[in-house]
């Protein structure tokens, strides 16, 4: 159901509710408006590709599935940055049970290599970001890629993480701040 010019384009209520009666095009219509959001706050909180390919499209498995309980209290968006967000938490905690069962073998040269292309201030600036990004705890981690990656609100972040608002801010502001002086450590570091 792509846009077609001279086609007003249907919005998401409807939409939904062309799921929720088994329309395979609508379907495919909300997936294409959302994938690359499912994908970039799943990676931003993974850091892995393909993790990030996975849990995007294992939440659109759950929406599909559970369409009919959407009530609608909260935006469609946000309900699916909350199945992305609990998804990409459940494989992070897989992955610290993986990890501390194979701690010897993973100890030596686990780290990501950052490409590091001196010629290229925009690249590096973007890696440091990226880095200081990664080394939040998880929850600041994903308070600050909603809020200012993905541009939601504090009450959107609030509902998708269930918690008050106030602790949004909370791990917004410590996120923020922790993120800067890794930045400040990062540019020190290369200098």
């Amino acid at each position: 159901m792509p846009h077609r010019p001279g086609r007003p384009e249907i919005d998401h209520h409807q939409l939904i509710q062309q799921v929720r009666e088994g329309n395979h095009e609508a379907f495919r219509e909300l997936v294409q408006r959302h994938m690359k959001q499912a994908y970039n706050v799943a990676y931003g909180l993974l850091t892995n590709h393909d993790d990030a390919e996975d849990i995007a499209q294992e939440a659109f498995v759950k929406v599909h599935r559970n369409i009919q309980s959407f009530r609608g209290e909260s935006a469609f968006g946000t309900w699916l940055h909350r199945i992305v967000v609990n998804l990409s938490m459940t494989r992070l905690r897989q992955r610290k049970r993986e990890k501390k069962r194979h701690l010897p073998l993973e100890e030596a040269g686990t780290a990501p290599e950052a490409s590091h292309n001196p010629h290229d201030d925009r690249k590096e600036a973007s890696n440091f970001v990226e880095r200081a990004l990664h080394e939040l705890p998880t929850l600041q981690r994903a308070v600050v890629i909603l809020r200012h990656l993905e541009g939601l609100s504090t009450r959107q972040v609030s509902q998708i993480l269930d918690c008050s608002e106030g602790t949004v801010k909370t791990h917004l502001h410590r996120g923020l701040k922790k993120m800067k002086n890794q930045l400040l450590f990062l540019q020190h570091e290369v200098a």
